[in-house]
Order: structure tokens, then C-alpha cells, then sequence
């Protein structure tokens, strides 16, 4: 088994400090430092929403340590989602409520690349960043244009290295999934697997696979009210530790090393879950769990 970090999508919930995960007493901007003294690796997904600033990113940098891994969620827009105007840096909005990348101009769109490529490079500076997270809206489908722009965002990013959720069912279905899988092998990107609710257009299989010399499981739980537009109940699972034992045995047959998310981010469960699953994985006797 290569080496596997586990961690979790964010780490300032306000149900963190409700549930007492955080020991009394941290304050806020002691949060990432608790984090980080039981997790290798977190996902910092604030940054879907909106470009931090670099000063921000060295924050974090300042806070963790030497070994500390940062994946960073690529900014809404890179990754043609619509955003409201407001939520791009303030010289690059348009007179509209809500934007595309293809809404913008070729030089400001240029621009939002560099602001944020330029908000992660203290973390890569400092060795501390794992991959960027592209993860693509569900009306992203197969096709040409779509292969390219997966391509054009693994160039627009090198040397940082990106990895790919892809959110529409057809990327791994029986007709798309081994071309899928053949092309980011052939881009060396590492296709990022999920655990999900099935049946949804957005939804597809928990394929463990490594398209590149690392791999990626985001656990996203199953909860039933997945299609509610409320993030907390979309999330609200919580993993038994019979599912977490067999995740642990597929992890350990992989050949290379992973990082593995927990996206159920209601109150403590999945940071309850990660640390479960990690102490599964230090554990020699994972096979014999059931």
C-alpha cells in the first residue's frame, strides 16, 4: 500500500466547535493548527467560493507543519460554474448578477487565472500543496471541447498539479468510462473516485482507480435528501464503521499512494469518520475487519 493521507473538506465548521471536536478554548484562528496536530491533509474548500488572498494562503502555510498537506478546491468560475459577480476579485466584476468564465473578457478572464494561481503559490512555495481540485459542474459532459479544457487547466496549472472530479453519469459509464480513464492516463491527471448517492445524473460509480501516480477518494456519504439544496442535509451522513472497513481494505490494495477527503460535512461526522478510517489504515489487522 502506498502512503495514504486522510482529512477533510475544511476545517471551520461552526458544528466543530458545537460538538466539542475542538477543545474548548481554541479560538478561531487556532482551529487549522488543532486540525493539523491529527490530520495530514485538509481540503480547503473556501476557496471554491471565493479567490483567498495570498496573505491568507501564507496564514495557513504559517499555521501547519513542515509536513502538512494543502489540496486546494479551484475557484468556482475556473471550472465553469456560474458565480454571482461579487464573488470575483472586485476589479474583475461585470454589470451582471451572475457570470461564466466565457462571460468574461479574454483579459480578464486571464486575470482570474493569475489571481488564482497567485493565491496558492505561498503553499506551494512551502512544498505543502497536494493537487488542485478541478471539480466540474454535472452538465459537464463528455466530449472533445471538454477533454481539452481538462487539459488546458493541467497546463494553465504546471507545475502545480491539478486532479478532476467529474460530475455528469455518462464520464464513467459503459460507452465513456474507459476512454474517460485512457485519456487522463494519458494526460497523467489524476481522476478523482467518489463515494456517493447512485442514481442521479450527477452520480457516478465509486471506482477506486489511480490514472496517474497518485490517487484521490472524495466520500461524499449517502444521504437521502442528496438533490436538497440544503448543504447540511445533502451532506449529513454519517459512515458506519463496517463501510469505512471495507474502503480500508480497498485503499490497501493500491499500489500508489491517495489522499482520501471526507465531504460530509455535517457538525463532526466526518471528521469523526476520517479519523476512524485512519486509524483503520495504521491498523495491521484491517483484513480481518468486517
Amino acid at each position: 500500500m502506498g502512503e495514504v493521507l486522510v482529512g477533510t473538506a475544511g476545517w471551520t465548521d461552526r458544528g466543530l466547535t458545537e460538538t466539542g471536536w475542538y477543545p474548548a478554548g481554541v479560538r478561531d484562528a487556532e482551529r487549522l493548527t488543532s486540525y493539523a496536530s491529527r490530520f495530514p491533509l485538509v481540503e480547503v474548500n473556501t476557496s471554491y467560493y471565493a479567490i483567498p488572498t495570498p496573505e491568507v494562503a501564507q496564514g495557513w502555510v504559517d499555521r501547519t507543519p513542515e509536513d502538512f498537506t494543502f489540496n486546494v478546491k479551484a475557484f468556482a468560475a475556473l471550472t465553469k460554474h456560474t458565480v454571482r459577480s461579487s464573488h470575483l476579485p472586485p476589479d474583475l466584476r461585470t454589470g451582471t448578477d451572475r457570470v461564466r468564465l466565457s462571460d468574461l473578457t479574454p483579459a480578464r478572464a486571464e486575470e482570474l487565472w493569475s489571481r488564482f494561481l497567485l493565491a496558492v503559490e505561498p503553499i506551494h512555495a512551502a512544498g505543502k500543496l497536494g493537487l488542485l481540485l478541478f471539480q466540474f459542474p454535472p452538465w459537464f459532459r463528455p466530449g472533445e471541447s471538454a477533454r481539452q479544457f481538462l487539459v488546458e487547466c493541467r497546463s494553465r496549472c504546471a507545475p502545480m498539479r491539478i486532479c478532476v472530479e467529474l460530475r455528469h453519469s455518462t464520464w464513467l459509464d459503459h460507452v465513456n468510462g474507459p476512454s474517460t480513464l485512457a485519456f487522463l492516463c494519458q494526460h497523467d491527471i489524476p481522476y478523482v473516485s467518489v463515494d456517493m448517492p447512485q442514481g442521479h445524473d450527477d452520480s457516478v460509480p465509486p471506482l477506486l482507480v489511480a490514472t496517474s501516480d497518485i490517487a484521490v477518494l472524495r466520500m461524499h456519504g449517502h444521504s437521502p435528501q442528496w438533490t436538497s439544496k440544503d448543504i447540511e442535509k445533502r451532506f449529513r451522513y454519517s459512515y458506519s464503521e463496517a463501510e469505512l472497513a471495507a474502503w480500508a481494505r480497498r485503499l490497501h490494495e493500491l499500489d500508489e499512494p491517495a489522499h482520501v477527503v471526507f465531504n460530509n460535512c455535517y457538525r463532526d461526522e466526518g471528521h469523526l469518520n476520517a479519523q476512524f478510517l485512519q486509524g483503520l489504515l495504521n491498523n495491521s489487522s484491517i483484513h480481518s475487519l468486517e
